[in-house]
């Protein structure tokens, strides 16, 4: 009798484990600057109160939609961000590590838009900070999955005199960043992957999804994913940011969040635009498992 008692306090035991872990959230941690926190955009404070803003600004952004779509998708997760304006990895490594400076299971890391503020299109320091970082993380937790964050194309930066991808088409700027962050991964086994953003802009172009140039006015029934000074994304550019996010975090099909996803329905994307937006998600990062299984 005595045996039979001891099993099942031990059974109950195990499950009460396999319980707690079931439920214990996945921490994830956002580092980037205004193209992660949503700059220019309603996205900047929307539903701060749902993450962990390590720098106590109040920020909501992308990291906030993401755990709106990890909500709708019942999963669980545990979101912080550590962003600031016009920062580098370099930055954020020398000022701001004390802040972020343990466990998590997920790390999203984002560089700089041209990589380098004053070297456009140089990698190095890119590399030598990502790195570092990776390094930290995995001191915390061997097991953390890292990914880099490739951002997009710039309009400001292809169409103006004087932009580093002047002269050159509109994708040509996201397909060299998502080159220069591919280098970066490969180069350090540390780091999981690619989310391949700004290419997730090209596909969206290319699609009919998005017009081209916002300098010459947005064609009808089309988006602008760029924000009023063209530099920016857009209010649906940073959604299209979250679902590429979602996707390559948890590995669901961002389409399952269907056309009346509720972060659309409150930030004015309209069901027809919140399923497009989802299926060029789905498709890029579909390619992207095909081309970089890790």
């Amino acid at each position: 009798m005595m045996a039979c008692v001891l099993l099942m306090l031990a059974l109950m035991s195990l499950a009460a484990v396999a319980n707690a872990a079931q439920d214990a959230p996945q921490r994830i941690l956002f580092i980037g600057n205004s193209f992660t926190y949503g700059a220019h955009s309603p996205v900047w404070r929307y539903r701060a109160d749902t993450v962990h803003d390590l720098n106590g600004d109040g920020v909501g952004g992308v990291p906030a939609l993401f755990k709106l779509f990890t909500e709708e998708a019942g999963l669980h997760y545990d979101v912080s961000l550590e962003t600031d304006a016009g920062q580098t990895l370099k930055f954020h490594f020398e000022h701001r590590a004390d802040r972020f400076d343990r466990a998590w299971d997920h790390v999203v890391m984002q560089e700089y838009s041209t990589l380098s503020p004053t070297q456009p299109g140089d990698p190095r320091n890119f590399q030598r900070y990502a790195d570092k970082l990776a390094a930290l993380f995995h001191a915390r937790n061997p097991k953390v999955d890292i990914r880099l964050l490739a951002t997009w194309s710039r309009p400001d930066q292809t169409y103006r005199k004087g932009g580093h991808w002047h002269g050159q088409p509109i994708q040509a700027m996201g397909r060299d960043l998502y080159a220069a962050y591919r280098q970066v991964a490969d180069g350090n086994p540390a780091i999981d992957g690619v989310i391949p953003l700004g290419l997730a802009f090209n596909r969206a172009i290319a699609m009919g999804v998005a017009d081209p140039n916002p300098y010459d006015g947005i064609a009808f029934g089309q988006i602008d994913l760029w924000a009023y000074d063209h530099y920016h994304a857009s209010t649906y550019g940073y959604y299209l940011e979250a679902l590429m996010d979602f996707g390559a975090i948890t590995g669901k099909d961002p389409r399952m969040l269907g056309r009346d996803e509720k972060a659309a329905r409150e930030l004015g994307i309209s069901p027809d635009q919140a399923h497009a937006l989802q299926t060029v998600a789905q498709r890029q990062l579909h390619l992207e498992a095909l081309r970089n299984p890790k």
